[in-house]
């Protein structure tokens, strides 16, 4: 990973909760994926928002995934609000349905995708749909009910499938932590290929969920429509998951203005 040497690491990547996300553009992850695509480079991009950074606080080897990726961004409003308070930064806040159909719209028959995740039949209808969309070249679809043990023969014939196939971009879309694991269990065994994590999107590509108007996400209330439309589903991850993500922030604020405090300067300013 980390094949994007055109990125400046000291200007573009923002700590937020020890998750270094990229400080880019919907545009420029378009313009960067297409630019691997047709290069033929290896990418990681994984996203980050309120469920993912509580799930690193528990699992460090997620942070140790996005120090790999090659992207990562912000996804949620949760996290932008995070970066604002802990670094003073503003992050562009965007989500893989946003941009992973320009990019598949601008490559069209260029481009080859493998699916994986979702409910069984609902992955293939997101493949036909999006073939169809934009002409891009389905080469393989895998459920995401499989057992993800490397080794394991479900896991063994997918990774087989994909040596074979050499797709161009392969959309993980297991829902969180489950598509990191398997990223993080099998990137170094596939010589090429864009790896997007990207959730939700095969559920939304299959006309299965409909994406809120944009004034929705611009507000920041996704997730409120989200938890209305599957609340026996997500009540846990926003209920629950968002007084957690509010306590890491304060833990992580309240570590900064010590770290702050103790500073040589500020102790000679004292003195």
């Amino acid at each position: 990973m980390n094949a994007n040497t055109d990125i400046k690491l000291d200007d573009a990547i923002v700590d937020v909760m020890g998750l270094p996300l990229h400080d880019i553009t919907r545009a420029e992850i378009v313009t960067r994926v297409i630019d691997a695509v047709k290069g033929g480079r290896k990418m990681a991009i994984v996203n980050a928002n309120a469920h993912m950074a509580v799930e690193s606080q528990k699992h460090p080897w997620l942070r140790g995934l996005f120090r790999r990726a090659d992207i990562a961004f912000c996804d949620g409003a949760g996290v932008q609000l995070a970066a604002r308070v802990l670094t003073g930064r503003s992050l562009p806040r965007t989500t893989p349905p946003e941009w992973i159909g320009p990019v598949l719209e601008r490559l069209g028959p260029e481009a080859s995708v493998f699916w994986i995740g979702g409910k069984p039949g609902v992955v293939d209808a997101a493949a036909q749909t999006f073939s169809a969309r934009y002409g891009v070249r389905t080469v393989g679809t895998q459920h995401g009910f499989f057992d993800l043990t490397p080794g394991s023969r479900e896991s063994t014939q997918l990774l087989e499938r994909l040596l074979v196939t050499k797709p161009d971009i392969i959309l993980l879309t297991m829902g969180m932590p489950r598509q990191e694991i398997w990223l993080r269990d099998n990137i170094d065994h596939l010589p090429s290929g864009v790896f997007i994590t990207a959730g939700a999107l095969v559920d939304h590509a299959a006309g299965r969920v409909r994406r809120p108007p944009r004034w929705v996400a611009n507000m920041g209330l996704e997730w409120l429509v989200r938890l209305m439309r599957e609340p026996r589903r997500l009540w846990r991850r926003y209920v629950l998951g968002l007084p957690v993500f509010g306590f890491y922030v304060l833990v992580y604020l309240q570590r900064r203005l010590r770290l702050r405090a103790a500073s040589p300067l500020s102790r000679k300013l004292a003195g």
